[in-house]
């Protein structure tokens, strides 16, 4: 699946990676631990990789924050590594720049209003509960396939107000844009999410004035005029594919931590008040989310000259482990919620994530009845937890274990 490229005679022999953000070395044992491993000490803020036809790499916590919220040298419109992706998706807003992605993202801010995202709670703690009682008196489970990548999605799906018994199909799709394993073009990728979308998109297009999610967005006119169909059609493609992974991801990295730290499960279990900030936590310590920006300006930073058309991929991970951004990076401290610190998980600037507020609240839910529904967990020592790279990283197997 890598392409290498040529190495650009701006680049500086001392730059230069052998690193393939799709399969960092390790990744599948700790993602994040392979990802820290790029920016050692010795290692300078930006580094180039010739995988994936070539692009640069912010390795410190400040370049990765300045660089994220730079509408000005950089551009969104690129979306991904990925040779051909960017031309493809034509997301919006995800791919719009300032000022043209303005009022589109309004609208969609307005269809994630916090009255929507509190009313979606009680459905999200009976989805709960439901899972749960499923796999409780097994005295364990594979966590990823029966829960984690199962009550995010179905509460997505259930927002956007389509079948969630399209749920494995459409998790294919979001493993293709986020992980991709080269057995489909991002053309057919593309057409696939656009011929399910299609009559979803043209009915609520045609009358935006039910409940759902799309329908929201879309009666919310863009300058005073309506959406075209096309701009509703890449909209709803971006919020599909922007639905299927990065809650389910987070959920993954959260359970795992706890079955890994009994101290801080036991913690939760005494003071459930705690969640909030034990969730706000969870989201630094274990953000796997990255992104890419296309350099429209030429820009000086950190010593290099970055070029008109050179991209710059921008993990969350390496803002949020950053000592000189975070205290004790790596350590997990529960209360530290309390006086939030400036993490990149939800990114920076004009295209900081729209679903913030949802995600945040569907992992507060979720856990609470989680530590209230199961017994002490564990992994299970026989079947080791596995990971997988991305510009969404996350767990891929997490086998629980549990007293019946």
């Amino acid at each position: 699946m890598t392409a290498t490229a040529t190495i650009p005679a701006h680049v500086p022999a001392d730059r230069i990676v052998d690193f393939d953000i799709f399969f960092p070395a390790g990744a599948e044992r700790d993602y994040h631990a392979a990802w820290a491993a790029l920016a050692a000490p010795d290692r300078p803020s930006l580094v180039w990789t010739a995988h994936h036809g070539g692009h640069w790499i912010a390795t410190r916590g400040t370049e990765i924050w300045s660089l994220w919220g730079d509408a000005r040298h950089l551009s969104s419109e690129v979306l991904g590594v990925v040779p051909g992706l960017a031309e493809a998706m034509r997301f919006i807003p995800l791919q719009q720049d300032p000022p043209e992605h303005g009022p589109f993202r309004a609208a969609v801010m307005r269809g994630f209003g916090s009255k929507f995202m509190v009313a979606m709670e009680p459905q999200v703690v009976a989805n709960a509960r439901e899972l749960i009682a499923e796999v409780r008196p097994d005295g364990g489970c594979e966590f990823v396939e029966q829960i984690g990548e199962v009550l995010p999605i179905n509460i997505f799906l259930t927002l956007i107000g389509v079948p969630t018994s399209d749920r494995p199909m459409l998790r294919e799709l979001g493993r293709q844009l986020t992980r991709p394993d080269g057995t489909m073009t991002v053309e057919a990728l593309r057409d696939a999410a656009d011929a399910y979308l299609h009559p979803y998109v043209e009915a609520r297009h045609a009358d935006p004035s039910g409940p759902d999610l799309f329908s929201r967005i879309l009666s919310v006119p863009i300058g005073g005029r309506p959406w075209t169909f096309d701009e509703a059609r890449r909209m709803c493609r971006n919020l599909l594919f922007g639905g299927l992974d990065t809650v389910a991801a987070a959920m993954g990295f959260a359970v795992l931590h706890l079955a890994r730290n009994p101290g801080d499960q036991a913690r939760l279990r005494a003071d459930p008040a705690l969640l909030p900030s034990a969730v706000d936590e969870f989201l630094r310590r274990y953000a796997s989310v990255s992104v890419t920006r296309s350099v429209v300006e030429e820009i000086a930073i950190d010593g290099v000259t970055l070029k008109v058309g050179d991209n710059v991929y921008l993990p969350s991970t390496l803002h949020n482990l950053d000592p000189e951004r975070i205290e004790a990076p790596l350590e997990v401290r529960l209360d530290r919620g309390l006086n939030p610190v400036r993490h990149a998980t939800m990114g920076n600037g004009p295209h900081r994530c729209v679903g913030a507020g949802l995600a945040r609240m569907e992992l507060i839910a979720f856990l609470r009845e989680w530590l209230d529904g199961v017994p002490p967990f564990r992994c299970d020592p026989e079947r080791p937890p596995a990971m997988r790279g991305g510009n969404v990283g996350s767990c891929t197997s997490l086998h629980l274990l549990w007293e019946r």
